[in-house]
């Protein structure tokens, strides 16, 4: 098995760029989707958070209040460590069953732990990659998408950003960058040469 950390800041690409390396026929493994598992109701993630931050971030139906607790995490550092306190350690070991799982399955698999926060969890993480992609794209050009693509509010979508790593703590932890401000042809031009020099590594 061969396993590829890929992350950006929000609004990068790079679920542009992990879709592309999907559709090449690498086994994609999303932290996003993990992270909406491990706090499902009735889940220890969920009533942690639950007694962390109150009843306020649960939904009537008992689910997990995203607005809600994006409204306190996104404007308060302590919060934001606290809830990735919570959910980081949970999410980490449901990916290494999937990696597991793949590699069982056909031991060349190339798999991509597609993460947004994979700087930010690097003093933590139990995981080695073979391989950090970091899709990279300007913050003015982040905000712009954000603004534009996603309904975000300039105010919201600077929080986002604001809440995130910063591009250079990135880029530090990268052995590739894909440049992402041009085109979307350009940006999967460049998915395909990573995906073409892994085959042929």
């Amino acid at each position: 098995m061969y396993l590829i950390g890929l992350t950006g800041g929000i609004a990068s690409g790079k679920s542009v760029v992990s879709a592309r390396l999907a559709e090449r026929g690498a086994v994609v493994v999303d932290a996003d989707v993990l992270a909406r598992e491990v706090v499902e109701p009735g889940t220890p993630g969920l009533a942690a958070i639950a007694d962390r931050f109150g009843p306020g971030v649960i939904a009537a139906d008992g689910t997990l209040d995203r607005a809600a607790l994006g409204a306190i995490v996104f404007s308060d550092p302590q919060a934001r460590l606290a809830l990735n306190a919570i959910t980081h350690p949970a999410v980490w070991h449901r990916a290494r069953e999937l990696f597991d799982e793949a590699a069982r399955n056909d031991p060349g698999a190339i798999v991509v732990y597609d993460v947004p926060l994979l700087a930010e969890a690097a003093a933590d993480r139990p995981i080695t990659f073979d391989l950090v992609v970091v899709v990279d794209a300007s913050a003015p050009t982040r905000l712009k998408r954000l603004v534009e693509l996603r309904g975000l509010s300039e105010e919201e979508a600077r929080n986002r950003l604001n809440s995130q790593a910063t591009d250079a703590q990135r880029l530090a932890i990268a052995d590739v960058v894909i440049d992402s401000n041009g085109s979307l042809d350009e940006t999967l031009a460049q998915a395909d040469a990573l995906y073409a020099r892994i085959l042929a590594s």
